[in-house]
Formats: C-alpha cells, sequence, structure tokens
C-alpha cells in the first residue's frame, strides 16, 4: 500500500505542473537573447536556464536535477529574481583580500626588474628583487612569489 502512494506521488508531481515563477515578456526575452549569446559565465547561466525552467512550469527539484544544484538554491533564485529582477543574476563583489600594493609600486618593482642587474650578476633573481624593493622603501615586505606574480601579469 505505502510503495504504490509513494509511486503515485512521484507520477503526481512529475506530471502536474505547477508555475512557480511568471517572467515578464521581457525579461523572458532578455533571458533567452543572454543564453544565445553563449558567453556568459556558469553561475549567471545556471540561473537564467532555472528561470526559463520555472516559468516554462518545471518543477524546483526537476530544474534543480537538471542544472546540477540543490532544490533550495533554485528557490533561493526564485525568490531573489522576485525582490531584485534580473539584477540578481550576475555575481554579487566577493570581499577578498585587499591589495596589498598599489599600481605605482608594481610599476616600480617592474621597471626595478627591467633595469640593469647588480654588478657580478647576469640578471635580476626573484629573490634579489624583493631585497631591492625593500631596500628602496617601495614596500615594507614582499615576498619572492608575490614579485614573480607581479612581474608574471607584465608583458
Amino acid at each position: 500500500m505505502y510503495r504504490s502512494r509513494v509511486v503515485l506521488t512521484q507520477w503526481y508531481h512529475s506530471h502536474m505542473k505547477k508555475q512557480h515563477l511568471t517572467l515578464t515578456n521581457e525579461d523572458r526575452k532578455t533571458l533567452t537573447e543572454l543564453l544565445a549569446k553563449g558567453t556568459v559565465r556558469a553561475g549567471t547561466s545556471k540561473r537564467a536556464m532555472a528561470l526559463l525552467s520555472l516559468h516554462a512550469g518545471d518543477a524546483l527539484t526537476a530544474v534543480a536535477e537538471r542544472l546540477n544544484v540543490h532544490s533550495t538554491t533554485v528557490g533561493v533564485w526564485r525568490d531573489q529574481y522576485h525582490t531584485d529582477g534580473l539584477r540578481f543574476l550576475n555575481d554579487a563583489p566577493r570581499s577578498g583580500r585587499p591589495v596589498t600594493l598599489d599600481g605605482p609600486q608594481r610599476a616600480k618593482i617592474t621597471a626595478l626588474a627591467c633595469s640593469t642587474p647588480p654588478e657580478g650578476h647576469s640578471r635580476w633573481s626573484l629573490r634579489m628583487i624583493m631585497d631591492k624593493a625593500i631596500e628602496a622603501t617601495y614596500c615594507e615586505t614582499i615576498s619572492h612569489q608575490h614579485v614573480a606574480n607581479i612581474l608574471k601579469k607584465t608583458s
């Protein structure tokens, strides 16, 4: 008896389409065009596909399974759409670690690496640049790996 009720419940939920979201024609068109571009970030694309699927009447669990996210996440996206409209599609800025060296400091380190190496050396090593940058008070502290990352970002 219990098994047949579970099967009937599953059939009911899979066949009864409840529209969890109604998009405006303009929002639906914007989402469709956004996905057609193909150059959208993965998170933005998932959120857009979820909204379109919910508008089409798919269940939260079906959308979540298709997009490989939890159904709670799809519900949050739906609620964010109701609150913020399509603005929620883009990721919010993240706090992250603050920048330790500003542009002029990075430029000085890059210029130092491009300058003539000290006498007795054919080229600059990362550790020599690190020592010279601290000695010249370009910065208070820096690691040789940070110097490498700065130089990697220059051509």
